[in-house]
């Protein structure tokens, strides 16, 4: 069950889609939608069920700055938890995400994925990341992602 490139384009998509909708829900219904949505979100995208995802976010620091499960992950995306220092990334109003590919490697069903990431908020304010995200590929064939490395560009 070898990875494809275009699996993991699919998969970006799915991912930024997914943050845009946690985004739209809080907006419009509230707190309860966006972590009902982060939720399914993590279900759908993440290998929390494979073991530690690896997940490194943007805005997380200190001791709580690696994220290896899914409660720390959840609270990166919609805050709610008083053990992280999280306002939730996914709550900032993002109306549009798109990658660009730096490069990718694939080997069988284990993937990883290089490059930046755009955020566009709602007032059209852009946020540029890099990021590196591991897919492995799952006994039910869907790509799910075991490494999720994000931070900011480095500005001499």
């Amino acid at each position: 069950m070898a990875i494809s490139q275009s699996e993991m384009t699919e998969a970006r998509k799915v991912w930024g889609d997914a943050l845009v909708a946690i985004s739209k829900a809080y907006l419009n219904q509230g707190i309860e939608a966006a972590v009902r949505l982060a939720n399914e979100a993590l279900d759908e995208a993440y290998g929390y069920e494979l073991g530690p995802v690896l997940f490194k976010p943007t805005l997380a620091s200190g001791e709580k700055t690696f994220r290896t499960t899914r409660e720390g992950a959840l609270s990166y995306f919609v805050g709610e938890n008083p053990d992280y220092p999280d306002t939730g990334f996914a709550l900032k109003g993002w109306c549009s995400v798109k990658s660009e590919t730096a490069a990718c490697f694939i080997e069988g069903d284990v993937a990883m994925w290089m490059g930046s990431v755009t955020f566009t908020d709602r007032h059209g304010k852009e946020t540029i990341v890099d990021k590196s995200w591991g897919y492995k590929k799952g006994k039910d064939g869907k790509l799910r992602i075991v490494l999720h490395h994000s931070s900011l560009p480095y500005k001499p």
